[in-house]
């Protein structure tokens, strides 16, 4: 592997420090403690466990953390009525809906019942709007970490060629949104792609930074990249795997070990993307607290 490994738990402890820090000086200031209420629906273990992650890293900075369980069997009517009765609880400055949610559920109605104010994954339409626009309230955290990943590494996209292989609404789109702006930690030529891209592996090799976000493993492969390329691998996949006692490996969406060959820095899964999005949802949650306070002033 020639590749620089870019550790995403590294910075993520380094962003967890900071939002403890800025939840202690909030108290102080305020007496506002920032809270997170996340909506589990369903029994599904990787949300369970996504969600659990999640609780611990608010104990760890010090904010108010509860997280409401619902069974898969819960009709949307249910659920919706928990977001509301979220939206008007004070202790919570942040709501998390942790998706997916069952089958039979319409996802966009329950997240247009969300307060935009709460909404710190940044997925309500307002809050896209806002994103696109330039004058962001909550970026996903998803994006936002991979931006954190670049640019605290030195991978400053200004100027650069970036290429988005996904375009899903919780990262591909809202990724190439914040990447596009005119902005510090930005101002990227974005290039997204899809399923319906053709000649995949001739839009990638242009990229000076290539995002892979498509949800299949070893999607990207190293025909598929150039020499010196910047890699943040953000799919997290379960492939079976005799050897490990739980009978499968995690493994991102790049073939890693051949890419690491060519590319000058890879993130690695896990343990890239996946600890920097939790942190960002601290910053969400901690900037939700400090606008409630009135320590920040609402775009």
């Amino acid at each position: 592997m020639s590749a620089k490994l870019i550790d995403g738990r590294q910075l993520a402890e380094e962003v967890r420090s900071e939002v403890a820090e800025g939840v202690r000086e909030l108290l102080a200031s305020s007496g506002v403690t920032p809270g997170l209420a996340a909506l589990l629906v369903g029994d599904d273990p990787a949300s369970a466990v996504y969600v659990r992650n999640k609780a611990r890293a608010c104990q760890e900075v010090g904010m108010v953390n509860e997280t409401f369980h619902l069974a898969a069997t819960a009709p949307q009517e249910q659920i919706i009525g928990m977001v509301k009765h979220l939206n008007s609880d004070s202790r919570f400055h942040g709501i998390l809906v942790q998706l997916p949610l069952p089958g039979g559920v319409d996802e966009r109605e329950v997240l247009l019942t969300l307060d935009p104010d709460k909404d710190v994954d940044g997925l309500h339409p307002l809050n896209g709007g806002r994103l696109l626009e330039g004058r962001p309230r909550f970026v996903p955290a998803t994006p936002a970490g991979v931006q954190q990943l670049l640019v605290r590494n030195g991978y400053d996209p200004a100027r650069k060629h970036v290429v988005v292989c996904g375009r899903s609404d919780i990262v591909g789109k809202p990724l190439a949104a914040l990447l596009m702006q005119k902005a510090a930690g930005a101002n990227a030529t974005v290039t997204v792609c899809h399923t319906g891209t053709a000649d995949l592996g001739a839009m990638t090799r242009q990229a000076d930074i290539l995002v892979a976000a498509m949800g299949r493993p070893g999607a990207i492969t190293a025909d598929m990249v150039r020499e010196g390329v910047v890699i943040i691998d953000v799919g997290i996949n379960r492939v079976d795997d005799p050897t490990r006692k739980s009978g499968y490996r995690l493994v991102g969406d790049v073939d890693f070990d051949a890419v690491a060959e060519k590319a000058a820095a890879i993130t690695p899964v896990p343990g890239g993307v996946g600890p920097m999005t939790i942190a960002m949802l601290l910053v969400n949650t901690l900037r939700a607290a400090q606008y409630t306070a009135g320590v920040l002033q609402r775009a």
